[in-house]
């Protein structure tokens, strides 16, 4: 595992894995090479995240590869120095995720964002479901709030999910 070029190589991934679903490769098999597909394993990356990424980028000009690289920076140091490199044998179940439409402090999709950024962290996120989707990505951008910043403040309030709450009623409010 080479560390300090990560992220020259995830953008290298990233690059061909956006130019593969232009060209119109659907779905996971064969999306990447068994080389690719190792190193993203080896960095706590599925496949299907990347697909996850490259399809939104070439559907929607987002999240984009700085946004992406942010993203897994924080799953990778979480997977290498949490997880000790040792995907999860668990998965979070889509059901059992609040509605899009809940609400805490009067926050819409704050509920729902909560368990999946703390499943995104653990690598337990299910093929379904994607970190950073349009949904994500609208919360994010009405709260001005970084994807990556999100994740890493879910990683530092464990299951406090009143510190998460709290934070983001802040920034919200700091925005107005």
């Amino acid at each position: 595992m080479k560390h300090y070029v990560f992220a020259d190589q995830f953008r290298a991934v990233y690059i061909k894995a956006v130019d593969n679903y232009r060209r119109g490769h659907r779905g996971t098999a064969g999306f990447v090479s068994p080389s690719e597909a190792a190193f993203l394993a080896e960095n706590g990356i599925t496949v299907q995240h990347l697909y996850d990424y490259a399809e939104d980028d070439v559907n929607g000009g987002e999240p984009g590869y700085d946004r992406a690289l942010a993203i897994e920076l924080v799953r990778r140091d979480y997977f290498l120095n949490v997880q000790n490199g040792q995907p999860s044998t668990t998965m979070l179940d889509e059901d059992s995720l609040p509605p899009k439409q809940a609400e805490a402090a009067g926050i819409p999709w704050l509920p729902r964002i909560i368990p999946k950024a703390r499943a995104k962290l653990r690598g337990e996120l299910p093929p379904s479901l994607m970190y950073s989707c349009g949904g994500d990505r609208n919360f994010f951008r009405i709260h001005d709030i970084h994807p990556a910043e999100f994740l890493s403040l879910v990683w530092r309030s464990r299951d406090h999910d009143e510190l998460i709450i709290d934070w983001v009623a802040r920034r919200s409010a700091a925005k107005s």
